[in-house]
Parts: structure tokens; sequence; C-alpha cells
């Protein structure tokens, strides 16, 4: 059995240092043509590690040429001469690329089409063709265009009480390219921490960029800040005013605590990612963390794809003064990866106020649709079955099922019917088993006509259970 050992201090992921390990053992003549490796699960149970690291690093491996793999067989060894080895095509496994097709789809967070402003973003489009034409053929600052910076800025006044100067605020085309500057600002030598359990893509895109990312369990109130201390993180990347998926409100007294954490150490930080503040359905918003930063530890983060469009990757971050003249030293160079045509547009929506009245429009819309699935659900013969919590942040609620039958089981058998539904358990980011049979509801592109069927098909699948 092939064992390794593996450096915690490498900046390189677990499944980046075993890639380099099997090819360095391939190349040097190690492991010999058409030699089988260990499968997936032994491999793991030996080296004491996750499948899916396993699986990255075979994946990597064979995408690369070393490896190959035979249906139902397992990974081999390719021949390496001074070439890139050329595998058989009825050798290589070719996994399906269907799309999984559901009716109804509780995992989805599209916007429906007929609630963008088409007409309107239309309109303002015509005008930016017609009033910007020599500013659209200028190469934007690399923070973005100042009018769309400054229109943010009024915005987080008005919205969030944040007083935020428009050269804070840089504009990305999507959250994820803002990680990958924020590593670049801050250092590849930190130590990130997120949120567990929590949005798994945010812990990929930090290790795929070099970072060591490690997640840090949450209590009722969030983050706990003990494992920070224990782990040794230096940056924070949290969700406080409505975590995904548990739908946690980070308390008062909990936020200071992170902050007087953060201010322990220079190079300590947090960021605070805002998703989806705007749709907040009940009561004000949650105040912004950054808010009540004295100390400059908070990078706020915010997207406009939940409010516009998941297909508008238009979103910005807000550096503290420190770190924007750092920015500015060290990443300039960088051209804005949003174009300008976007981004007159939508400091055109956002200045012309229709921003505001877009957002209360998308309020009292998924306000009734929430209330109209929470009353379907309690009527229905499910009642005695669930519990529901978490409404009123956001755009989705969490439902407990009171039931024996597995998540992975209830998942499947929905699944075969056409449905789709995930369970808090599926975003742990550590192997550890939770039984709490809690699902998340996700309900913006939800087709309330179709509801009524979902949820008999949800009873039968339960009964038929309960019954056996």
């Amino acid at each position: 059995m092939l064992t390794y050992s593996f450096d915690e201090n490498n900046h390189k992921s677990l499944y980046q240092q075993l890639y380099t390990f099997i090819k360095n053992d391939i190349l040097e003549g190690h492991l010999i043509a058409d030699e089988k490796l260990p499968s997936k699960r032994t491999f793991a149970k030996n080296l004491g590690i996750s499948i899916i690291t396993i699986e990255n690093a075979y994946a990597q491996l064979m995408a690369e040429g070393y490896i190959y793999s035979l249906p139902k067989k397992g990974f081999y060894v390719s021949p390496i001469n001074n070439k890139t080895p050329l595998i058989p095509a009825k050798m290589i496994h070719k996994p399906s690329i269907k799309k999984e097709s559901y009716w109804c789809d509780f995992s989805s967070n599209q916007t429906p089409a007929h609630l963008f402003p088409f007409t309107t973003w239309s309109k303002l489009m015509k005008n930016v063709l017609n009033e910007h034409q020599s500013e659209l053929m200028v190469n934007p600052p690399v923070g973005g265009i100042y009018e769309l910076r400054e229109a943010i800025s009024h915005h987080l006044k008005e919205f969030r009480n944040m007083d935020v100067e428009p050269e804070r605020i840089i504009i990305g085309a999507g959250t994820e390219y803002l990680y990958g500057l924020l590593v670049q600002l801050l250092g590849l030598d930190l130590v990130y921490a997120v949120e567990n359990p929590g949005y798994n893509k945010i812990l990929d895109v930090y290790s795929s960029l070099g970072a060591k990312c490690v997640p840090i369990d949450m209590d009722e109130q969030g983050i706990l800040v003990n494992q920070l201390e224990d782990l040794d993180v230096d940056i924070a990347h949290i969700s406080p005013s409505h975590h995904f998926p548990t739908g946690i409100i980070m308390p008062i007294s909990r936020r200071y605590e992170l902050l007087g954490w953060a201010n322990k150490k220079e190079h300590r930080y947090i960021i605070e990612d805002d998703y989806d503040s705007e749709l907040r359905l009940s009561g004000q918003p949650i105040p912004a963390l950054q808010s009540i930063d004295l100390s400059e530890k908070v990078i706020y983060m915010n997207t406009f794809t939940k409010t516009l469009a998941s297909t508008i990757r238009i979103s910005y971050m807000v550096l503290p003064h420190h770190l924007l003249e750092r920015y500015n030293k060290k990443l300039s160079f960088y051209a804005c990866t949003v174009s300008n045509f976007e981004q007159y547009t939508l400091a055109s929506f956002i200045n012309e106020h229709y921003f505001d009245k877009h957002i209360t429009k998308l309020r009292n819309h998924y306000h009734n649709k929430r209330d109209a699935i929470v009353k379907m659900l309690e009527e229905s013969s499910l009642k005695d079955m669930i519990t529901i919590s978490k409404e009123d942040a956001g755009l989705h609620f969490l439902i407990t099922i009171h039931t024996h039958m597995s998540d992975e089981t209830l998942i499947n058998k929905l699944k075969e019917e056409g449905i789709h539904l995930r369970a808090i358990s599926h975003y742990y980011l550590k192997n550890i088993h939770h039984t709490s049979h809690t699902f998340i509801m996700n309900y913006s592109s939800i087709d309330l006509d179709k509801l009524p069927q979902a949820i008999e098909i949800l009873e039968k699948t339960l009964y038929s259970k309960t019954m056996m």
C-alpha cells in the first residue's frame, strides 16, 4: 500500500500534495506502467484523509494523462515515454454529462424571468449607448467606473447605514473572482477559515488558489471564536446577517467577540459576506458587521446576483483604508472584469431609484410566496411530521422532517420522482455524521402550482416508509 506523509504547513491543499507524490513516483519509475493504484476508499483509510481528497488527486492525474481508469476495475498507471501517453478511448471511463432534470427543485436559486425588470433594463441600456459612447470605449479604472462605485456607496448608506467612500469599493465579475484578489492581497501564508456547515464552493476556491483553508464549527450564534484561536486562523470568512444553510443571524455579542478576536493581531481580518441582506422578509435589515467595526478589520462583500439575477455577475467588496493603499500598490495592474456597458447600466438602475423599487417588489413577492408554501405545508398531512424554522431571513427556510429514514435515502427517493431536495448534512465540510434530518427549502424558483403535487409525493414517500 502506498504511504505518504503530508505537510500541514504546506500552502498546497492535501489533494495537491497527494497528486504531486503520485506524479513524482510515476515519473521516477517507482510506479510502473499499468500498475493498479489503491481503491479510493482503501487509500483514504490508509492515509487518514477523505475520499474526496483521493478523488480530486486521481482526477487531476487522469486529466494530465498520468493514470487511466477501467470501468468497475479501478485506476492504473499510464505508460510514460518521451511524450504524453495516449490512452485508448475504450479504456477511459467517461462520466455521463447528462444534466439532472427536476420539475420541482428546492436547491435552485435562479431568479424567475418574470421578476427581472427587462423593460427598465432595456431602456437604461439604450440610454447608456446614447449618452456614454466615449466612456464605453475607455478601459475602466482597476476598481470599476466611479459612477457605479458612487451609486453603491449611496445605496449602502441608505440601506445598510454604512459610511463608505466610493474609492474603497472594488467591482468584480462575481465573488469568486474577488476571493482570488483577496488571497493575493492578504497573502498565501495565512490561514483562512470558513463556516462549517457552509457553502462548499468558498472552501474550494480558497484551496484551489493554494491558500490553507480550515472549516470552523458553529453553534446557534454563529462561528466559534475559540476554534479560530485554537487553529491560529488569520482570516475568517463569515455570513453573519444570514448564514447559509442554517439561516443563523449572528447576535451582537458574538459580533463583538469576533471583532475582539480580529483586533488581537495586526494581520487578522474578517470577510463579511452579505450576499442576500436586501431580501430579509421581516423587520429591518440586520446591521452589517462592518458598520460597528472601528478598527478597520472587516472586508465587506456583496453581490447583485441575488437581487437581480444569478447570470448578472457583478459583485463588489469594500476595503479598509490601509488595505486599499496596499491594493493600489500591489494589484492595480488588474483590469476591472465587468464591462463598462454593464457598469453604467447598473449605476443608472441604482441612481434612478429603480433598484429600491425592485427590491421592494422582490420582498413582497417572496414574502407572499414563502407564506403560501408554509401554509400548504402546515395544512397538509405532513404537519405532524415536520418543523419549519428560519423562515424570515433570505430566500430559503428550513424544514426538519421527523423520520428514521436517512437523508440520503429520502433525497434519492424524491429524486426518482423529479424532486430535488438537499439536506444541511450535505454542507458540512468535515466527515461528521449528522442526523437532524433538516432540509433546505430554497423557494425562489418554485412553481406554486406544482407544489401540492410535490407535497403529496413527499407524504407518500414518508408514510410508505413509516408503514413498512
